[in-house]
């Protein structure tokens, strides 16, 4: 079977926790932690899709057929 797509969906699922981590060390995630305790939902719902997306990723690549 092509493991080409589990590969992309790996790829992305990475960048997207690049890109949660990288927007809950920012300044409006910051402001937000400050006031509510938790970072604003954009970086977590980055960090929730990009683990999802790691471990799709992870599982269609990595399977036996």
């Amino acid at each position: 079977m092509n493991k080409t797509p589990g590969i992309v969906l790996l790829g992305v699922g990475v960048a997207l926790i690049v890109f949660g981590v990288s927007a809950s060390d920012s300044i409006g995630s910051s402001v937000s932690r400050a006031f509510t305790g938790t970072p604003t939902d954009k970086s977590l719902w980055l960090l929730i899709g990009g683990i999802g997306a790691t471990i799709a990723g992870a599982f269609v690549s990595f399977r036996r057929t």
